[in-house]
């Protein structure tokens, strides 16, 4: 769905008799606001959301962490033996 120039100009006229000249300003103002505010609420309900499951994440990785070095370890200790 494309707007011409046409359909653009007879929206604004609209806009200019419902709300008057100088509440147009505020209008977009308060959209822009409550733009911003959606935006952050959004972001902070995602991080809230994901962050359980990257503490499970670290958690797991944390404690594989010793049993691969023990492991890369035990493999060069190993892998001296036979050379």
């Amino acid at each position: 769905m494309h707007l011409g120039p046409m359909e653009i100009a007879l929206i604004i006229v609209v806009l200019v008799l419902l709300f008057g000249a100088r509440k147009i300003p505020e209008l977009a103002r308060s959209l822009g606001r409550a733009s911003q505010e959606y935006k952050k609420a959004k972001e902070d309900f995602l991080k809230e959301v994901n962050q359980p499951a990257e503490d499970v994440k670290d958690a797991v990785e944390d404690k594989s962490a010793p049993a691969v070095a023990a492991a890369e370890k035990d493999g060069k200790d190993s892998g001296s033996a036979q050379s």
